[in-house]
């Protein structure tokens, strides 16, 4: 089965930037993505499909040889690895909501002795009206926390970790097998450079104890699916008095029984009756800050879209909100009374004959077109 295009899988031209590249495979990992739609095959394959055209066209080489050779120049590069989210990166397209939440950073320079703490995720599930107005959410993490009884030292209170002896504080050792030359880590202190003598009683020498730490974080507006919030430093507290890891919000907006989110615009599907649709008239229709009233104009179609400019979500990065597309759907009426069967039969009667092209121009087109087909088939045309 032959591959489709991985621009027109994307929907991009074929000059599209990185950043057009980015928004475009946002916006269908978004629709696909296997949480969104569970036990979907082909959801999932629609999921694989932007992801490797996304990871071919965000690559230059990878590019420039699928302009030239198409997918012949690419076959043993895409497809990224088994589950997850493969060779794309998601933190690069989704990005943290807020890179560092309370500033500072994880700064830099050599080797530590201490070991960093380790890395924690919290997947926070919210409604749409949460996620479009903004929340402050208290979390309640299960992790391993520095002992305050010896500040994280892991030595008892009054007394203070001594040097190695082994490594004299290295934490490595060499050792000389012939012409060889091998370092390695020092199994004194196991690379620490320190030996606890007189270990805490609280966290017996570790430094660090099973807690739950309650922390407040603020959810900005206008966040979606796949968008993270990274606090420095919240995750789990270090080795031996090591810089503690980060703690990742992940967020999960669950379904709208209304409302579907695309990207900033908000899509609702409106059914109407058959007379407001023949006539015209006013609908009320909910939004997410109240209702507002929809002009339906006379003869209005079924699966025409509505468009209320800014009534959409307004995006964490950026000014303007998104729009509320509305699709009408006509609705047919069932379980008539006699009397309103009687009326259809008359309005019926009314639009028959000569006059029905007026009344059902795309019935009449298509009638036309069906005459036409059996004329072309007849023997001799």
């Amino acid at each position: 089965m032959s591959k489709q295009d991985y621009y027109e899988v994307l929907s991009v031209s074929r000059d599209a930037d990185e950043a057009t590249l980015k928004k475009a495979y946002r916006r269908l990992a978004m629709k696909y993505h296997p949480d969104r739609n569970p036990d979907d095959a082909v959801a999932e394959e629609k999921f694989k499909e932007a992801k490797e055209a996304f990871e071919v066209l965000n690559d230059s080489q990878k590019r420039a040889a699928y302009d030239r050779f198409g997918h012949a120049g690419v076959d043993n590069s895409a497809g990224g690895g088994q589950g997850g989210f493969g060779g794309a990166d998601f933190s690069d397209i989704f990005g943290d909501v807020f890179g560092d939440i309370f500033g500072g950073g994880r700064g830099g320079g050599g080797r530590s002795r201490a070991s960093r703490g380790t890395d924690l995720q919290y997947n926070l599930e919210m409604s749409l009206e949460e996620s479009v107005a903004g929340m402050e959410k208290t979390l309640n993490i299960p992790a391993q926390v520095s002992c305050d009884q010896c500040s994280g030292s892991g030595a008892k209170a009054g007394t203070t970790p001594a040097q190695c002896d082994t490594c004299g504080g290295v934490g490595q050792v060499r050792m000389q097998q012939g012409f060889f030359s091998v370092q390695q880590t020092c199994p004194g202190c196991r690379g620490s450079g320190q030996i606890i003598k007189d270990p805490c009683s609280k966290c017996r020498g570790a430094g660090r104890v099973q807690e739950k730490k309650t922390l407040s974080v603020k959810i900005p507006p206008g966040v979606d699916t796949g968008d993270r919030i990274r606090l420095s430093g919240e995750g789990e507290a270090g080795e031996k008095g090591g810089p503690a890891g980060d703690l990742y919000v992940m967020v999960q907006v669950r379904s709208h029984a209304i409302f579907e989110r695309d990207d900033d615009d908000l899509l609702a599907t409106v059914p109407i009756d058959v007379v407001t649709a023949s006539l015209g008239g006013e609908l009320e229709v909910p939004t997410l800050t109240g209702i507002v009233n929809l002009k339906i104009p006379a003869g209005t179609q079924t699966d025409k879209v509505f468009r209320l400019r800014g009534m959409g979500v307004k995006p964490v990065r950026g000014h303007s909100a998104g729009d509320l597309l509305c699709k009408v759907v006509v609705e047919i009426p069932v379980n008539l009374t006699s009397d309103q069967k009687r009326l259809f039969d008359e309005l019926r009667e009314t639009m028959a004959g000569k006059k029905a092209s007026r009344h059902s121009p795309k019935h009449q087109g298509w009638l036309d077109g069906v005459k036409q087909f059996f004329d072309d088939m007849r023997p001799g045309a």
